[in-house]
């Protein structure tokens, strides 16, 4: 007996064996915790639009998120260096760190008024020496207990980037694509083999799961110190894809376009937003969108942080038969994750695909996504090449010292801009 008493007592505490590995993507990794959201911190009032990138010189990130807890707990995060591909670098924490690399997140605010509480925290991430990629961690009390990552990237302006909107490649000819031109010029950077040092990413409306990695130019030249990037292989391109879907539940006293039946019998509310129809075969559609964004609001009363309300809100598409494949709602308040989550549940007798998401009162766009081996992800929506769309171009060096990866060059570039 005394040693199964021992047996229990060692079961008694999982988490200290159980932990899970770091994701080096933005992840949530406990299910209290809401609406995360890491974007410069310009005194505008929609800074939460742009994407958590930054210069160097100027480093302004803040971090918000919500927790479900009635105590405040001991929050604390940490930065951990990354190469081009978002794995580990090399870099020690104090190479790229004046202090100790674990801050308290200090800064919270509780609910009020709200049909279910929770604590509100915000924290301003601390300056980085180097450029390069970073990944915000935040986790309670000790590394074991990680709450939640995010991606954040500290760029220099060492090189310039420049659109050429010449149409060379298989995307002028293929509707769907959308193929993104430009030309890097590194004048003022001694970089000797620019096909192995030099690495660029591209990234669409702020998606990681599309993310284009290490795409190679199509002409060096030398002489000039220019990189050319006309992409013939449709790999290294992007699907245009539609305008983002969207629902406003900004107040929940008179819900807004797109929404439908509220229950308000029981707190949290129940909301069902309109039925969506698939637009895979459609023309396209020139609505102005936030790029698959989402804005946390409250015209009801009150600031929007504390004093929004969450509720339940069902989301379903119209489809006689199910589709060959499995079928994710995404968008920006879920980074894109095809996750159990957000996976859509098919329902014969309705003829209906489901969905059940607890969200905060604000404005939501999203989009419907196939995880198919005969269907193409944007089979439900439809691509075009119309569709205007923001990319971020990212170059990134590694030098003889630091031995690691920097950030010398971004860009912002939009496509159709409206």
């Amino acid at each position: 007996m005394k040693y199964f008493a021992i047996a229990l007592a060692f079961l008694s505490f999982p988490s200290i064996y159980a932990q899970p590995a770091i994701s080096f993507d933005d992840k949530i990794y406990e299910t209290q915790i809401r609406t995360v959201q890491l974007y410069p911190n310009l005194g505008g009032a929609q800074d939460f639009l742009q994407p958590s990138s930054t210069p160097v010189q100027q480093q302004n990130l803040l971090l918000a998120f919500d927790d479900f807890q009635e105590q405040r707990n001991n929050y604390y995060a940490k930065l951990i260096h990354c190469n081009y591909d978002w794995t580990k670098s090399n870099l020690a924490d104090l190479e790229f760190l004046d202090s100790y690399n674990e801050f308290p997140i200090n800064d919270y605010a509780l609910s009020g008024n709200t049909h279910e509480h929770y604590i509100h925290y915000r924290f301003q991430v601390p300056a980085v020496k180097y450029p390069g990629n970073y990944l915000l961690i935040v986790y309670r009390d000790d590394i074991k207990s990680i709450i939640l990552s995010k991606r954040m990237m500290i760029f220099d302006t060492q090189i310039s980037i420049t659109k050429d909107n010449q149409q060379i490649g298989t995307g002028a000819l293929n509707w769907q694509l959308q193929p993104l031109n430009f030309i890097i010029n590194y004048n003022d950077v001694e970089i000797l083999n620019p096909t192995e040092s030099v690495h660029v990413n591209i990234r669409q409306n702020q998606r990681w799961d599309n993310v284009k990695v290490n795409v190679q130019p199509s002409f060096v030249r030398d002489d000039q110190s220019q990189l050319e990037y006309k992409n013939l292989d449709d790999s290294k391109q992007f699907y245009g894809g539609s305008e983002f879907r969207f629902v406003d539940f900004r107040s929940l006293n008179a819900p807004g376009v797109n929404t439908g039946m509220m229950i308000r019998k029981l707190k949290p509310y129940e909301l069902y937003v309109l039925t969506d129809v698939s637009r895979g075969i459609d023309v396209y559609s020139q609505t102005k969108d936030n790029d698959g964004n989402f804005i946390i609001d409250n015209l009801d009363y009150g600031e929007p942080d504390t004093n929004g309300n969450y509720l339940y809100v069902n989301f379903s598409l119209k489809a006689d038969a199910p589709y060959d494949g499995d079928v994710y709602l995404v968008g920006k308040f879920n980074n894109y994750q095809r996750s159990q989550e957000n996976k859509m549940t098919y329902k014969a007798a309705t003829g209906l695909y489901e969905s059940r998401q607890y969200l905060k009162q604000g404005y939501y766009e999203y989009q419907y996504v196939i995880e198919s081996k005969t269907l193409k992800p944007y089979t439900i929506e439809g691509s075009h090449f119309e569709t205007q769309n923001v990319y971020e171009v990212a170059v990134y060096n590694r030098p003889f010292r630091p031995n690691a990866d920097l950030l010398i060059g971004y860009a912002l570039i939009q496509i159709n801009p409206r």
